[in-house]
C-alpha cells in the first residue's frame, strides 16, 4: 500500500479496512487481520495499526472478541457507507461544486458522465442493493 503525504497513515489504514468491508472481502462477523499481521502486510509500525483499529472500534465498524481478535460488526457495511458518505458530503462536494461553478459544468453534464460511469461498473451485489433501499 502506498501512503499519501496529505493524510495521517492511521486514517489511510482505516480507509483500507473500510474498502475491504465495502467490497465484500471482509463480511459481517468475519475476523480481520491482527494488528501484527496488518503491520507486517502494510510495512508500518504496529502502534499505527492499533490506532486505526481503535478508530474503527470507536465508529463501531469493528468490535473486539476478547481473546479472539477484531471482527467486522454485523452492521459494519452500513456504518462504513454512512461514515464515507458523511465525509464525502463534507469534504469532497464543496470542492466539486466550486470546480463545476468555475468551469461552467452543468449538473446535466455531471449526471450524464455519472450514468456512463455506472454502466461501465460490474453489477451491484445484493448487499449494496439492500442498503440503497433503506
Amino acid at each position: 500500500m502506498e501512503f499519501k503525504d496529505n493524510e495521517a497513515i492511521y486514517l489511510q489504514i482505516a480507509a483500507f479496512v473500510c474498502d475491504q468491508i465495502l467490497m465484500g472481502k471482509w463480511p459481517a462477523d468475519q475476523k480481520i487481520p491482527s494488528v501484527r499481521e496488518m503491520a507486517v502486510e502494510l510495512e508500518v509500525n504496529p502502534n499505527t495499526v492499533m490506532r486505526s483499529y481503535e478508530f474503527l472500534q470507536g465508529l463501531e465498524i469493528v468490535y473486539n472478541k476478547r481473546g479472539l481478535g477484531l471482527f467486522v460488526a454485523a452492521d459494519g457495511f452500513a456504518k462504513v457507507k454512512a461514515y464515507r458518505k458523511q465525509n464525502f458530503v463534507r469534504q469532497n462536494l464543496p470542492e466539486l461544486f466550486k470546480n463545476m461553478y468555475l468551469l461552467d459544468i452543468s449538473i446535466t453534464e455531471i449526471s450524464e458522465q455519472y450514468r456512463q460511469f455506472q454502466m461501465s461498473q460490474p453489477s451491484i451485489t445484493p448487499q449494496h442493493n439492500q442498503d440503497e433501499n433503506k
